[in-house]
């Protein structure tokens, strides 16, 4: 029974990566300086609209195919053939080779502001050194991801968890910093 546990991702595991894939943090900061407090009714809204039916979406479709191995092209190929399951595992794929690549980067430019307070640390190198340390990232992350579902349940419950409790400090100091500081706060009053 515990090898069976082990390779299966609970609602938690999959609701926090959801939330760092779909939501995300950056999400949150970019749509609250653009629209103020006001985006917060459209983050209700799309988290009931979108991301609770997206994570049980997922979850059904994994229950339902538990023995394919492809995902979403195992998905496809059983509800609407092989020609789109190829169709939609090549989009898949072309889609993520920019996304991957640009993953160690934001984290070498992230760690770069929790060193140094600003965006400078990649400045200091070289470009051969920079793709080198990214490269060196990008397999990093390929060998944990290569460990199985145990890693991936763990980097993905404690990245979510980070990033969800990151969301929340920031929309409620963002909402008392105001109250705080004596400062008016900037969003547009939305009145009929």
């Amino acid at each position: 029974m515990p090898n069976v546990q082990e390779k299966q991702l609970r609602w938690y595991n999959i609701a926090l990566m959801s939330f760092i894939t779909v939501w995300g943090f950056g999400n949150v900061v970019n749509n609250y300086a653009n629209q103020g407090l006001v985006v917060v009714f459209s983050w209700v809204f799309i988290f009931a609209l979108y991301f609770i039916p997206y994570a049980l979406i997922v979850g059904q479709l994994g229950s339902t195919f538990k023995e394919g191995k492809g995902g979403v092209s195992t998905w496809i190929k059983h509800t609407m053939g092989p020609g789109l399951a190829y169709l939609a595992a090549w989009t898949y794929w072309v889609v993520h080779i920019p996304y991957l690549a640009q993953k160690p980067q934001a984290i070498l430019i992230a760690l770069g502001w929790a060193l140094k307070g600003d965006g400078s640390l990649i400045k200091e190198y070289t470009v051969v050194a920079l793709q080198g340390l990214t490269l060196a990232l990008f397999v990093f992350f390929m060998w944990v991801a290569s460990r199985g579902m145990k890693s991936l349940k763990v980097v993905g419950s404690v990245a979510g968890i980070a990033m969800f409790i990151m969301s929340i400090l920031y929309v409620v100091m963002a909402v008392t910093a105001p109250a705080i500081t004596n400062v008016e706060i900037a969003t547009t009053n939305i009145t009929w």
